[in-house]
């Protein structure tokens, strides 16, 4: 029988599940009954009454792709913008907006509040300090050879180059990276800056193009807003409106990643938690865990050795050689008949029950547990990522095969069978959410058993009902592109493809709200357990219209 305690438990547990997916009306089990098996996807509840803000929310972008002409005008205006603004050639212009990460309203408020130090600051000399026009021959100040004036090169400080010295030093200075954009006077006492005009005249062809990437490069790098995407050939960059809320970007490329530390987008779980999990999988100590829990050391040379299969009989590899007992480690030369023979070793078992092993089993026995928890873990982690990859290559061929093939069978424009290409989207964004949820669980403190079990149940519905649309995109569609001429049921399918879509979203959207809020719905456990208790009395269950299917019944 069960405690009265584990009974408050799960009315809690009911409580808390009716809340999270329905907000009263429920989602019954016959709103997708064009199938015998949609009676079982209702695992949402009903779509809520904000449903329609949720869809305003998503068609609203807080940030902006920029593709490499974007960035390139807007570098542009911006030097015009300043070069008009505070009556400097371009140039200069440059300089100052390189200065000050290219933010046009700094240099603006910085220049009119003290000009002569931010000339000094960013070494922009107003008149040149000395004219060479009168002299007849000029020392170079790096090789110090004589040369007439007009081989003679300076900024407006005045010190003097010849021209194969400012060559060297600026093509020393690019291919050096990315330091050439705040390239200084040659001399160490001098801190003019050195502009583009100078660049543009001194540097060979590749040169002056690895100078202006630099450049091209620095407008991003240099800008809080902005950031490159992170996909592997893409040029594009993206725009955030800062405080905006969610980090999860998605580049022109399609490729979805977090604003904020720009690895791939991972909600509903945090940068901390994935930069972890990340630095988890790569480790070392995973390899150190599997070694504790699958090996021994050898006891004369101790390295470790893996048993998997035979008699407690174990030779060392050479050099060593060391003959010994698999369960106690001792010299094999001490077993025989009255220690328990070949595969037993009363040895170890009475050393065992006296307590000679316990700390080191009891080691071994965490590490195995480890393993194998991260294991589980990493397993369907991996495997959610690689039914991703597949499900984009599924919708990268839909789109470009299969839709104008479906829609020449069945009569109808590609514009009314988007609703596929909305479904495969959704799948991959599901499958990226799901991923992330194992991370989720593997960092979620094993003590809090109510949290735990209640995510599980989510992940677990998640997984039931993402299936389901994945089963029906994948393989129901295949049967309307093998056909041979239109389809009478073809509008019945439309149907139950969109509402497994809009029912999957809706589910998705709240889990992930669920979990970014810490399963904060499961803290007011207390509160529900009366509801819970009354809905029991009543002989309220799950099979009524606004349950979830799998506990419905159909006929």
């Amino acid at each position: 029988m069960e405690s009265e305690d584990d009974m408050h438990d799960a009315n809690d547990m009911e409580s808390v599940d009716e809340d999270f997916y329905s907000d009263g009306d429920g989602y019954g089990g016959d709103a997708l009954d064009s199938d015998g098996d949609d009676a079982d996807y209702d695992f949402m509840g009903n779509e809520s009454d904000d449903s329609n803000d949720q869809a305003v929310s998503r068609s609203q972008k807080y940030y902006t792709v920029l593709k490499e002409e974007d960035i390139r005008q807007r570098q542009e205006d911006d030097i015009t913008t300043i070069s008009a603004l505070l009556s400097l050639q371009r140039e200069a212009a440059c300089i100052l907006l390189r200065r000050y990460n290219w933010s046009v309203n700094k240099v603006h408020e910085e220049w009119f509040a003290d000009e002569e130090r931010v000339r000094k600051s960013v070494g922009l000399l107003e008149k040149s300090v000395i004219h060479l026009s009168k002299v007849k021959e000029v020392a170079c100040g790096i090789c110090f050879d004589n040369f007439p004036p007009d081989g003679i090169r300076s900024l407006k400080c005045g010190h003097p180059f010849c021209t194969s010295c400012w060559k060297a030093y600026i093509t020393t200075s690019i291919n050096d990276g990315p330091g050439c954009l705040t390239l200084r006077c040659p001399d160490p006492s001098c801190d003019a800056a050195i502009g583009q005009n100078m660049i543009d005249s001194l540097a060979s062809g590749e040169d002056k193009d690895k100078y202006y990437r630099y450049l091209l490069r620095s407008y991003i790098e240099d800008n809080r807003k902005t950031k490159w995407c992170p996909a592997p050939g893409c040029d594009s960059a993206v725009e955030y409106d800062l405080g905006s809320g969610s980090y999860d970007v998605t580049c022109g490329c399609s490729f979805s990643f977090c604003w904020n530390c720009t690895e791939e987008a991972h909600r509903p779980v945090d940068c901390d938690t994935v930069a972890k999990w990340i630095l988890k999988n790569s480790a070392e100590s995973e390899n150190m865990n599997w070694i504790l829990a699958n090996s021994k050391p050898c006891p004369k040379c101790k390295r470790p050795i893996e048993k998997n299969q035979g008699c407690m009989h174990m030779t060392c590899t050479p050099p060593c050689k060391f003959e010994f007992c698999w369960l106690c480690l001792g010299a094999w030369s001490d077993h025989g008949e009255r220690t328990g023979g070949f595969y037993a070793c009363n040895r170890y078992e009475s050393a065992k029950q006296e307590g000679v092993y316990d700390e080191a089993e009891r080691r071994r026995e965490m590490a195995k547990n480890s393993l194998e928890r991260y294991t589980h873990y990493y397993e369907r982690w991996a495997t959610n990522q690689s039914s991703r990859q597949k499900a984009m290559a599924d919708l990268h061929q839909m789109q470009t095969v299969h839709l104008e093939k479906l829609s020449e069978i069945q009569c109808q424009p590609e514009s009314q069978l988007k609703f596929i290409l909305e479904s495969w989207q959704q799948i991959v964004e599901c499958r990226r959410v799901l991923k992330w949820t194992y991370a989720y669980g593997y960092y979620l403190p094993e003590h809090e058993h109510a949290k735990r079990q209640f995510f599980e149940y989510l992940q677990g519905e998640a997984e039931a009902g993402l299936e389901r649309l994945h089963q029906c995109a994948e393989k129901e569609l295949q049967t309307y592109l093998n056909a041979t001429g239109p389809s009478k049921d073809f509008n019945d399918f439309r149907t139950k493809l969109a509402g497994l879509t809009s029912v999957t979203r809706n589910y998705f959207e709240n889990l992930v709200r669920a979990l970014e809020n810490g399963l904060a719905d499961v803290d007011s456990q207390g509160a529900c357990s009366k509801a819970a208790s009354s809905k029991n009395v009543a002989g309220s269950s799950k099979a009524k219209g606004g349950g979830r299917g799998k506990s419905s019944t159909r006929t």
